[in-house]
């Protein structure tokens, strides 16, 4: 029998010798949990460091977690997880939500690992205990949207497809998957599908039940979380519409919902609909990217101007490209035509047109099938950059992208102090830590400019003590306290990445309906109790987070990043003063004692930050002279074997430093 919250079998499937396997997820469930947690052991077990993303050795990991499939808690998240070529070459992951994740569970599965090369286009098929793999070449070369729908037309409206587009095919360092109800998944993992010539997965649910160890207790929980439940995106939404005039359209009630799997629907997750009959999700990034840049070529004479943006997001996601990473692209190219660099002659680009449908069509196309300047930009801005010369990475930078992954300046460390740590220590944009301080953050800024919030500054205040170690931890004029605070948000996050739950619901740091407004930190450990019957509490659950987190950082150690040489910011967090925040367009945030600050101007200081890192590592129980980890440290996690590999390849740290040897680091 599977245990309690699980289905109980991951599927084994090998594309080059299209045999097809199962295996017991309590192989990995005890130490890892779910989620990211399994996917990285898979990654660690059988990925060694010199395979390349393209290559058959490459896992493929489709993974839920144990609170999947249940309803009320958004817990239904699931991760694909494998080495992408737009880190380079690195282990990456993306998370996605809709109703995929829950349907592989209904179908007896926890998770799904693929290698191996087809020679031919195939997609996988799971049908209850039916498990194989098909012809895919009809769907090879069509996009994702246009595959999804072709499966899901022949094989019946309940089936649940992920697929990949034209870039995937092609290996676009950027291209994304794309999954029912416009889930989507970035950190280029669509080029990893598509190397193995992988068009899809489709998985039709058996209707399996997830079994849980306390219905009652459950039941319970489910109920104290329904009525303190926040519904962050919301209150973000008010926020938007409050501060920043670019975007005309924002969700409201005049859409329909669209929750995932076991979601009470208290995001803004909804459908949009244009003039055309077209529906799709209008959601965060998805919904804005293009707003900014249609409103200015299309101006008041459009009959429909609110379309083009989500046509804009419809291309992107056919064609399997990342609409984030088309977003800094788009600040990139501006600033290149602006200096001459790039004209629609010499690009084959019409970005003078940038904002129109025809533009942002010639984009994408170009990228998904690398087709001139196409051909750079698949491969990423930067190494773009490199081969136009300096002017271009000098507007590389400006756009704001900040390193060779492209990170997003969003949420940047440069006024969400604390984030300077996820920042330096992600093989890609580890939104869901840097959400835990932002969207706090901006419930008191709204405050602090005079909008409706409950978020005082006492009430921030009491939560950087209650989910953040401390009270310097709100004092945002300076790196003091971070170290501790970043170090709690990693475990934190990682646990939930296990789980998997929902970012923009988890964890409930705030509560608006109660008297001192601070959150509660224990009901995930709580739910996790009653639905596995194994008693977890908060601390315990964190240190499962805290495993896991070591797990991915060896696996990056040993991949080439290698400590404290490596966790470093981008160069622009250093020089280029702070102007503007997305969030927080005044740049306000809660100084020494509360006291109301603006960043504006703000560089992070490099002298202060290896200072703050000296502290996160000793903190760690990590090397303070070189960031890498020690031997006492991941066996106390239970990671013998990974500090027996990483100490037979030398990336294992064989001591402390002396207080002298920290001192000399420092000057």
């Amino acid at each position: 029998m599977p245990a309690f919250g699980y289905a109980g079998k991951i599927l084994r499937v090998d594309l080059s010798s299209r045999s097809i396997a199962e295996a017991a997820t309590s192989e990995y469930a005890d130490k890892f949990l779910g989620g990211r947690g399994i996917a990285a052991k898979i990654y660690w077990d059988e990925v060694p460091p010199e395979v390349r993303a393209s290559d058959a050795e490459n896992r493929l990991v489709f993974i839920t977690g144990p609170l999947g499939g249940l309803p009320v808690i958004a817990g239904s998240r699931w991760q694909v997880c494998g080495k992408s070529p737009s880190a380079p070459d690195r282990f990456s992951y993306c998370n996605l939500g809709g109703r995929w994740g829950a349907e592989l569970k209904f179908a007896g599965y926890d998770g799904i690992v693929v290698q191996g090369k087809s020679e031919k286009p195939v997609y996988l098929f799971l049908n209850d205990e039916i498990a194989e793999l098909r012809d895919a070449s009809p769907l090879w070369g069509k996009g994702a949207i246009e595959s999804r729908e072709a499966l899901k037309s022949e094989l019946g409206s309940s089936a649940r497809v992920v697929a990949t587009g034209p870039a995937g095919e092609n290996g676009v360092a950027i291209a994304s998957l794309l999954a029912d109800n416009d889930a989507a998944g970035a950190g280029g993992l669509g080029a990893t599908m598509g190397a193995k010539k992988l068009k899809a997965v489709v998985v039709i649910g058996a209707g399996k039940k997830v079994e849980v160890a306390q219905p009652h207790r459950l039941k319970e929980l489910t109920a104290y979380y329904r009525e303190v439940g926040r519904g962050q995106w919301e209150y973000m939404s008010r926020w938007v519409r409050n501060t920043h005039q670019e975007f005309k359209l924002v969700p409201g009630p005049e859409m329909k919902k669209d929750p995932c799997y076991g979601c009470i629907g208290r995001c803004a997750r909804k459908i949009y609909q244009a003039a055309d009959g077209q529906k799709g999700k209008f959601f965060c990034g998805a919904a804005l990217f293009y707003q900014p840049w249609s409103d200015r070529y299309y101006g008041d004479w459009n009959d429909n101007p609110n379309d083009v943006p989500f046509y804009a997001t419809k291309l992107c996601d056919n064609y399997g490209i990342d609409i984030f990473s088309v977003d800094l692209m788009l600040g990139w190219l501006h600033g290149c035509y602006e200096a001459g660099i790039l004209t629609d002659e010499n690009s084959g680009i019409p970005i003078s047109k940038m904002g129109s449908l025809e533009f942002i069509e010639t984009l994408v196309r170009k990228i998904a099938f690398r087709d001139g300047l196409g051909e750079l930009l698949a491969q990423g801005v930067f190494k773009a950059a490199d081969s136009l010369g300096p002017g271009a990475k000098e507007q590389a930078e400006l756009a704001g992208y900040q390193s060779e992954p492209g990170l997003y300046p969003w949420y940047g460390p440069r006024l969400y102090v604390t984030n300077a740590f996820p920042y330096a220590m992600e093989p890609r944009l580890p939104m869901q830590h840097l959400h835990e301080v932002s969207f706090l953050l901006a419930k008191w800024a709204a405050m602090a400019c005079g909008l409706p919030s409950y978020v005082t500054t006492d009430v921030f205040r009491a939560i950087a003590r209650r989910f953040w170690g401390s009270d310097l931890a709100a004092d945002f004029s300076t790196l003091d306290g971070k170290a501790l605070a970043a170090k709690m948000i990693q475990d934190r996050q990682y646990a939930k990445e296990c789980l998997i739950l929902c970012d923009f619901l988890w964890p409930l740091t705030d509560l608006e309906h109660t008297e001192d407004h601070v959150g509660d930190p224990t009901l995930e450990s709580k739910l996790l109790s009653a639905v596995t019957g194994k008693g977890v509490d908060e601390e315990g659950l964190y240190r499962i987070g805290e495993r896991v987190f070591n797990l991915q950082r060896a696996i990056l150690v040993r991949e080439g990043h290698r400590g404290r040489d490596y966790d470093k910011l981008p160069d622009s967090c250093h020089t280029l003063p702070l102007e503007y925040d997305h969030a927080d367009p005044e740049c306000v945030v809660p100084g020494k004692d509360g006291e109301v600050v603006s960043l504006k101007g703000a560089v992070v200081d490099r002298k202060a930050f290896e200072k703050a890192k000296d502290e996160y590592y000793q903190i760690r129980g990590w090397d303070v002279a070189t960031g890498l980890q020690t031997r006492a440290n991941l066996e106390g996690l239970g990671l013998e074997e990974v500090a027996r590999d990483l100490e037979q390849r030398g990336l294992i740290a064989s001591g402390r430093p002396s207080q002298g040897e920290v001192q000399r680091l420092h000057h």
